[in-house]
C-alpha cells in the first residue's frame, strides 16, 4: 500500500466530539463508573457532528489549493475537491437517494440505510459500492439531507468524466443500537452502539446490500468512509477487518480508538496505542487516508494523533490536512475526492 504524509500546518483546537469504549467485537458491555456533566447540545450543533459545518462556498480559497481545471489522475493528493467535480452540470444526470430497511441480526430490529444510485442503475450492470458513515447524532439521513456535502454531484460528474466507474454510496445509520429506545449521548454507554457498528455492517448490512443491488463484490470493489465518529469507527473497522475494503478514508476523526479525555467525556477507547496496527499477515487496504482540516474546531488535533500513532507502529495510510478547512464540507468533500482518485488512479494502471 502507497504510504504518504503531506503535513501543512496545524491548528490545535479543543475537541468537542466524540465518545469511546473498550470492546470486542462481539461488544461486551461494562460498568465503567464514567459519567459526563450535562450538556446542552443545538440541533445546529448535532448537524454539524453528524454532516459536517456547512461551508461558506464563498470563502477565499489559498491558490496554491484551488483547483478548478482539468483533473489530472496521478496518485498525489489535492487538498480541495475541484469545483468542476461540485458543480451541478446540466448534461450530467445525478442518482437520488432512496431509504430502504434491512433486518439486524446483531441489533435484533429493523434498520434503516440510505442510498445513492447511480441515474442509469440496471441489475444487467454491476457496480461498485462505498459505505459512508455519519457522525455522533446522525443517522442515515444525515448525508443525503445535505445537498453542501456535494456527493451527488462528486461521484456523478467523476463518473461522467469516466475518471470512476459509477457507484453505488450506501448511508447507513452507524448508531447500532439494542435498545430501539436508546439515544445517542456523550457518556460512554450511549457510544457503544457506534462500535457495535461493525458487527451490523459486517453481518447484517454488507450481506443485504450484496443480495438485493447489483453490486461488484471483493474488497478491491468495496470501499468506507466516515465523518467525525463516522472517521472513528472507519479506523477501527479498517483495523480490525481490513480484507474487506480495499480503500478507505477517515475524514476529521473523532477521539476515542485509544483512551483520552475531551471536554465532554474519558474516553476508555476501542484499543491500545500499540494495537494500532493490522495484524500479522493481514491483507491490508490498497489505500487507507486519513484527513482533517487544519481549523477543525471540533476534533482538533486527535485526527493527526491518530496518524501519529499509525506512523510509529509502522502502519502504512496516508495522512494529509486542509488548509482552512473547518468540521465541515468542504473536508468531507476533499476526502471523498482524493479516495475516488486514489482508486481510479489504480484501476487505470
Amino acid at each position: 500500500m502507497r504510504s504518504k504524509c503531506i503535513t501543512i500546518s496545524l491548528v490545535l483546537m479543543l475537541a468537542l466530539g466524540a465518545c469511546g469504549s473498550n470492546i470486542q467485537e462481539d461488544v461486551i458491555m461494562e460498568d465503567n463508573n464514567i459519567t459526563s456533566e450535562e450538556t446542552e447540545i443545538s440541533e445546529e450543533d448535532m448537524s454539524s457532528f453528524a454532516s459536517g459545518i456547512a461551508a461558506d462556498d464563498t470563502e477565499e480559497i489559498p491558490e496554491d489549493t484551488a483547483t478548478n481545471g482539468e483533473i489530472v489522475l496521478n496518485n498525489e493528493i489535492e487538498e480541495r475537491c475541484p469545483t468542476t467535480l461540485t458543480a451541478t452540470r446540466s448534461e450530467v444526470e445525478y442518482g437520488e437517494y432512496t431509504h430502504g430497511t434491512y433486518y439486524s441480526e446483531t441489533c435484533g430490529m429493523e434498520r434503516g440505510y440510505s442510498i445513492l444510485l447511480p441515474a442509469s442503475y440496471s441489475e444487467d450492470k454491476k457496480y461498485p459500492v462505498l459505505y459512508l458513515l455519519h457522525g455522533i447524532f446522525g443517522d442515515e439521513y444525515s448525508f443525503s439531507g445535505d445537498s453542501g456535502n456535494k456527493i451527488k454531484e462528486i461521484v456523478g460528474n467523476m463518473a461522467a468524466d469516466g475518471i470512476i466507474d459509477e457507484t453505488i454510496v450506501v448511508c447507513p445509520n452507524m448508531f447500532a443500537a439494542w435498545d430501539p429506545d436508546q439515544k445517542p449521548g456523550f457518556d460512554a454507554e450511549s457510544c457503544l452502539p457506534y462500535d457495535n457498528f461493525i458487527n451490523d455492517l459486517t453481518n447484517d448490512l454488507m450481506p443485504y446490500i450484496e443480495e438485493n443491488y447489483s453490486v461488484l463484490t471483493g474488497r478491491e470493489n468495496t470501499y468506507l468512509a466516515g465523518f467525525s465518529m463516522g472517521g472513528r469507527e472507519t479506523i477501527y473497522i479498517t483495523l480490525k477487518r481490513p480484507e474487506l475494503f480495499g480503500y478507505v478514508c477517515a475524514i476529521s476523526a473523532a477521539p476515542g480508538v485509544v483512551a483520552t479525555t475531551d471536554k465532554f467525556m474519558s474516553h476508555t477507547g476501542q484499543m491500545e496505542e500499540s494495537e494500532m496496527h493490522f495484524a500479522d499477515g493481514a491483507t491490508e487496504p490498497n489505500v487507507f487516508i486519513i484527513c482533517c482540516g487544519t481549523s477543525d474546531s471540533v476534533v482538533g488535533d486527535y485526527p493527526k494523533s491518530y496518524h501519529e500513532i499509525l506512523e510509529a507502529n509502522g502502519t502504512d495510510h496516508i495522512w494529509y490536512e486542509i488548509s482552512g478547512a473547518d468540521h465541515d464540507n468542504n473536508a468531507i468533500r476533499s476526502g471523498l475526492y482524493n479516495l475516488f482518485k486514489q482508486i481510479a488512479y489504480d484501476k487505470k494502471n
